[in-house]
């Protein structure tokens, strides 16, 4: 992996660190929950117009298949990587530390970290990770409501009614798909260099 790959990573690491301590202290009557919540919201955004403006071809978003990664591609890939690891950190501090989490958050630094280090497979990992942070404003919203007091209100439901629609259709219809589509898209190539 390239210095500067590894730096953008550490960088980023002290980015979120920083962010969340600036937020700590702007919420200082709210819980370390509510402010990591805050940090995660950002991400989730920042996550999504990175992976948006990322995208080479609007028409395929993700292709050119296989492909080197673009420098926007590794970008965006380093700043969620870092995310993940002060997120991961954050998780030790919690109330309670939950396996799954912290299952989840390795698979998915591994990964990240394995597609920086080929620099290769930047369009289809972009796609993945803008499917995956697409619902993570509203998810976050739900419990930054609830903690400002907003629990049982029309405003309330309406973001757990948003959330509800672009999870299940990010997640568990178009992201189906696309791992579908990528799988068979794969195996035709393969197939191709077998028959040479």
């Amino acid at each position: 992996m390239e210095d500067y790959i590894v730096g953008l990573v550490v960088a980023g690491v002290f980015f979120w660190t920083i962010l969340f301590l600036l937020t700590k202290r702007i919420f200082q009557e709210r819980s370390f929950d509510f402010s990591l919540r805050v940090v995660s919201s950002i991400h989730a955004i920042i996550a999504v117009t990175l992976a948006s403006l990322s995208i080479q071809d609007w028409s395929c978003p993700i292709f050119p298949l296989a492909s080197k990664s673009s420098p926007m591609q590794i970008q965006t890939l380093a700043i969620s990587g870092a995310y993940l690891i002060f997120d991961l950190a954050c998780c030790q501090f919690s109330d309670s530390i939950n396996l799954d989490t912290i299952f989840h958050h390795l698979v998915c630094i591994l990964g990240i970290w394995a597609g920086l280090a080929s620099e290769r497979y930047g369009s289809e990992m972009v796609a993945a990770l803008w499917l995956g942070e697409i619902s993570g404003p509203f998810l976050h919203l739900r419990d930054l409501l609830k903690e400002l007091g907003y629990r049982d209100t029309d405003l309330n439901l309406a973001i757990d009614i948003l959330f509800a629609i672009i999870f299940t259709a990010a997640r568990m219809i178009v992201g189906p798909y696309l791992t579908h589509w990528l799988l068979d898209c794969n195996l035709s190539v393969l197939s191709g260099y077998t028959r040479s």
